[in-house]
């Protein structure tokens, strides 16, 4: 039978993994390493990965690609730091990345593909037979477009790509292997370039059900490195009074050297750091680079840096509606959580000893190998549960963002919401999906929009239009409008070529916190218009229908009651207090017109507040008006 791996493919090293009988196993490599530098060295016809691709990095800097995961499924756009770069890369006609090797481009899914390629040739040769299936673990925060184009790097390996498993519930997998017992258990998860931080709770019945997540996109053990690069260069700057940062290959050992100094400061309180001739001076001489470098002075350099930890754990206990007192273990994942500084913080935020009950290298392969076992059923009797890091919503009428699926609900996940149409005779709504955490569509990044066309010519707010979102257990979204009375219905699979960066991310929560009282002012303004508008509406009608049946006068006083509705409905400056008021107003002059008559339209306008639409468990909610093309 073929086996089905388990692969982290991560930034600076990846690691596979395989299920012998109900427990996860690492595979070496052919080098005989447990993890694999995620570095591709390119020249001419010879392709290299690995470590022997990371002894090129020095001598040939160009021809070295190292930390493609920054790329894939991202825009050109958005990538930070291209300056420091010592590879060339460009902008795709689509907006993506290029990576430039000589004469050609590799788009980051290529690179990419090159590492798994490895990976799954040294898990053949360690196992004797062809693998062609894998799970590939990824970042809690990737959105869809990485998560695509993860499996799409995959593929290209010669992979079937079974499903998408976020980094930390991986971890959590492997510390959660073999136990029977429940417990609240924090990831802290710091790698290369991001962190984050993943509250989960594991049940003696085998639930692993994640609660929250939570992160910082620009935080990782790189900025520690580049904290010591920094001393280093000015240091020699100062000595020298050259400039080490125009020379690419001094850089490139120079980051070697830092990292080992990172790693050394772990086990002992000084290092000496040495690199003999790193660069020629103007008089042709020689110049040798000679530091010292000790933990005190590395923890004040980076005190920052450890301090930006708190707020991600904080945010997920918030989130989780958990206290520190309720964690019952913390896991350690990544390099950089061997730092005594690390190891510090993470006491201090959760009054508890972290425990190494998993290797930080390697959990994150071992839990990805598990839930291939899980899904085979060669492990049984674990069901995990993991959840959406951002909310997802479609825009209604005014700009609001409807939150159909919101922040870290557990997936996969399905909802419907019942729309409308918000005038007569409309044959046509645009359905705008965004993510966010913003009350409004505009303040969210757009992922898609599309059309839902011939409709048939009805009242406002006759038409039932049904908006499905589905989010899979890879974390990719489906979503469909159906116009329920013909039928006619639109899908679409969103493929994130404009989805959410990870710095976006970040920015998105950030951004719900400090505007949250501005917005929730927005809204209930925007509410305030919708209830005036539907008066107005519904005033309208009743002038039209019985035309011939109320007397000019009274026709006079609704028309001046419309006209006044209206005129302050569209100031700029209006406030929620002024047109309540104002609806109170309208609606008691009304109401006696209204009375004489006893007559309403046939049709009453839709009121946001009460129109209700089914949600797909049949329970009524409240519903709203679709934003549409009038």
């Amino acid at each position: 039978m073929w086996k089905i791996i388990g692969i982290d493919l991560g930034t600076t090293n990846s690691c596979v993994s395989y299920m012998l009988g109900d427990k996860s196993e690492v595979i070496a490599n052919a080098e005989g390493k447990r993890t694999t530098p995620s570095v591709v060295y390119i020249k001419g016809d010879e392709l290299l990965v690995g470590d022997l691709a990371k002894r090129k990095a020095i001598l040939e800097p160009k021809n070295v690609i190292r930390e493609v995961k920054r790329f894939i499924g991202r825009k050109y756009s958005e990538v930070i730091g291209k300056e420091n770069l010592p590879y060339d890369i460009k902008e795709d006609k689509d907006g993506g990345v290029l990576i430039v090797i000589g004469k050609k481009e590799y788009k980051p899914e290529q690179i990419s593909a090159f590492i798994l390629k490895k990976m799954k040739e040294d898990a053949e040769k360690f196992l004797g037979q062809p693998v062609t299936q894998a799970v590939i673990t990824t970042p809690a925060y990737f959105n869809d477009s990485q998560r695509n184009a993860t499996k799409a790097a995959g593929e290209i390996a010669g992979l079937k790509v079974e499903r998408i498993i976020n980094e930390p519930t991986a971890a959590s997998l492997a510390y959660g292997e073999g136990k029977n017992k429940d417990e609240k258990v924090v990831v802290f998860d710091l790698w290369w370039g991001t962190f984050d931080v993943t509250v989960l709770e594991i049940g003696s019945e085998g639930t692993f059900q994640v609660l929250s997540t939570s992160w910082d996109t620009h935080l990782g053990w790189t900025d520690f490195d580049q904290r010591i690069m920094d001393r280093l260069v000015t240091g020699f700057k100062l000595k020298e009074g050259i400039d080490l940062t125009e020379n690419a290959m001094a850089m490139q050992r120079l980051k070697t050297e830092a990292e080992n100094a990172k790693h050394q400061l772990s086990q002992t309180e000084r290092v000496d750091i040495s690199i003999p001739f790193i660069i020629t001076g103007k008089d042709g001489q020689p110049r040798n680079l000679e530091e010292s470098l000790t933990r005190a002075q590395f923890e004040n350099m980076c005190k920052d840096l450890f301090g930006r930890c708190k707020k991600p754990c904080l945010n997920a206990l918030q989130d989780s509606k958990l206290s520190k007192k309720d964690i019952n273990q913390i896991i350690l994942v990544g390099w950089a959580t061997r730092m005594p500084a690390v190891l510090k913080l993470v006491k201090e935020i959760f009054d508890k000893e972290p425990k190494a009950t998993v290797n930080p290298d390697e959990s994150v392969a071992q839990g990805a190998a598990i839930q291939w076992g899980i899904i085979q059923g060669d492990v049984k009797d674990i069901l995990l549960l993991d959840v959406t890091p951002l909310s997802l919503a479609v825009e209604v009428e005014w700009g609001l963002a409807h939150v159909m699926i919101a922040r870290n609900t557990t997936i996969p996940a399905k909802k419907n919401n019942i729309f409308t149409t918000a005038a007569d005779n409309q044959n046509a709504v645009t359905v705008h999906v965004t993510q966010g955490e913003r009350q409004f569509a505009r303040d969210n990044k757009s992922l898609w929009m599309f059309n839902l066309e011939w409709i048939p010519s009805m009242r406002r707010g006759q038409p039932q239009i049904e908006v499905t979102f589905d989010i899979d257990a890879n974390g990719i979204l489906n979503v469909t409008a159906e116009e329920k009375s013909t039928g006619k219905k639109q899908e679409v699979k969103i493929q994130g070529s404009t989805n959410l960066s990870d710095e976006e991310i970040t920015k998105a929560k950030a951004e719900a916190e400090k505007f949250a009282e501005e917005d929730k002012n927005r809204r209930e303004n925007v509410e305030s218009k919708n209830r005036m508008e539907a008066l107005l509406y519904q005033m309208e009608n009743l002038i039209a229908e019985k035309k011939d049946t109320i007397p000019d006068a009274d026709k006079e006083i609704v028309n001046k009651l419309v006209a006044d509705g209206k005129a302050l409905k569209d100031k700029e400056d209006v406030t929620k207090e002024e047109i309540d008021e104002e609806i109170k107003r309208i609606e008691a002059e009304f109401q006696t017109i209204y009375q004489k008559y006893q007559a309403a339209p046939s049709q009453p306008a839709p009121n946001p507040d009460s129109e209700l639409e089914k949600g797909n468990n049949g329970s009524t909610v409240e519903g709203e008006v679709i934003d549409a093309d009038k």
